[in-house]
């Protein structure tokens, strides 16, 4: 399938390539957990797990754990163990997290302030949806 100018044979990527390598990052920052881990460390504050897990309502500790370590891996994150009994672990957005976590928070932001024209959008598709086809003549 022909996507357009391929940036690869220009030293650049391609992200409409399935073998792109910015895909494997879209696809990591698109995820749902991923976002709201984001946007929640944004402001810079460390936070615990425990303490996300909270902030992340629906959340379960193997969804948060993994998408902490992937973000880790990724380097948007960093983990930090503290020497105590029990060990404190507190996660902060690297310089990359916070740049990324900044665009998400623009998203967020789109989201609620737009979420009941949506959700108008959404209602109104499903009952022209419902109705049964007009009669042609």
């Amino acid at each position: 399938m022909d996507t357009g100018f391929d940036l690869r044979k220009h030293g650049g990527v391609d992200v409409f390539l399935r073998d792109c390598p910015t895909r494997a990052v879209l696809e990591l920052i698109a995820g749902k957990w991923t976002m709201l881990v984001l946007v929640a460390l944004e402001d810079g504050r460390p936070m615990r797990f425990a303490e996300l897990r909270r902030r992340l309502d629906g959340v379960t500790a193997k969804v948060l754990t993994g998408t902490l370590r992937a973000l880790e891996r990724e380097g948007l994150l960093t983990r930090a163990v503290y020497p105590t009994v029990p060990p404190r672990v507190e996660y902060r957005l690297t310089a990359l997290g916070r740049e990324v976590g900044g665009l998400l928070q623009g998203i967020t932001d789109w989201a609620q302030a737009n979420v009941a024209a949506v959700v108008a959008a959404r209602e109104e598709f499903d009952e022209r949806a419902a109705r049964p086809p007009a009669a042609v003549e």
